[in-house]
């Protein structure tokens, strides 16, 4: 089983590298990131719904530290979803892909800090190794300095932030109800943060313009398919392992 688990973060990873690519397509198009971010979220949301109403036995909806990690799981991917696109604006899908996955520094000091995990020169290594072969497949460095402002390079390091709250917010939540239920918790709480900072006018006009195929995919592969393969997956798998996994992300969104 945790073999399988580590293909269900893998998969996962992929359709995220993928919904990368489509919010970088729609950004060019002149859509505002946060419009983006939302509709990824609150597509995702309704997907969700869907399953807890088709499998609704065992959601721990009454449990009060479900809401409360789930709640943090839903502000980690609203603070990943929103600055990954806003460094996509400011650069490119590789460089904002790349700048995330410094989530797994963050994973692994934090499980450190708290002795959920124990350093070892290994796992330094692992994790050293795998960046260097990120920024090597994503060729980050033929990137020139005058294509990453410090506004993408903020947003692309804040995503990874974001992203290791998640993490964590998934992983604590997972033993107190169903992936179905933390995930419709954790998508509401991202369609209610991200509908602020968003144009009003573009969220309403994505309802009829020609690109909504390409929002619904988002939303689909971004935030509906590919979270419920991840939190199947993290439920048996340690935060650091799966945010190492999860790195193919960014070879994949620099295809």
């Amino acid at each position: 089983m945790p073999g399988l688990n580590t293909i269900f973060v893998i998969l996962a990873a992929l359709c995220w590298g993928l919904s990368g690519g489509i919010g970088g397509v729609l950004m060019a198009d002149g859509w505002d990131p946060f419009v983006v971010s939302f509709y990824r979220g609150a597509i995702g949301l309704l997907f969700v719904i869907g399953w807890l109403v088709l499998r609704p036995r065992g959601s721990g909806l009454t449990n009060r530290r479900l809401w409360f990690w789930s709640a943090v799981a839903g502000l980690g991917v609203a603070g990943n979803f929103s600055f990954y696109f806003v460094s996509i604006s400011e650069g490119s899908v590789a460089v904002a892909a790349t700048l995330m996955y410094c989530a797994p520094v963050f994973v692994y000091l934090v499980s450190f800090l708290f002795k959920l995990e124990r350093p070892t020169l290994i796992k330094w290594a692992a994790i050293v190794m795998v960046m260097l072969g990120v920024v090597l497949l994503t060729r980050i460095y033929q990137t020139g300095t005058g294509n990453v402002t410090l506004i993408g390079a903020g947003a692309g390091l804040l995503s990874g932030l974001s992203y290791a709250v998640f993490i964590f917010g998934f992983k604590y939540a997972a033993p107190h109800g169903s992936p179905q239920a933390i995930l419709v918790i954790a998508f509401t709480v991202l369609a209610a943060v991200l509908i602020l900072p968003g144009d009003n006018e573009q969220v309403l006009a994505v309802l009829s313009t020609p690109s909504w195929p390409l929002f619904v995919t988002l939303g689909v592969l971004g935030a509906g398919l590919s979270f419920i393969l991840y939190i199947i997956g993290l439920n048996h798998t340690a935060p650091a392992v799966a945010s190492i996994v999860a790195m193919v992300e960014p070879v994949t969104a620099s295809l």
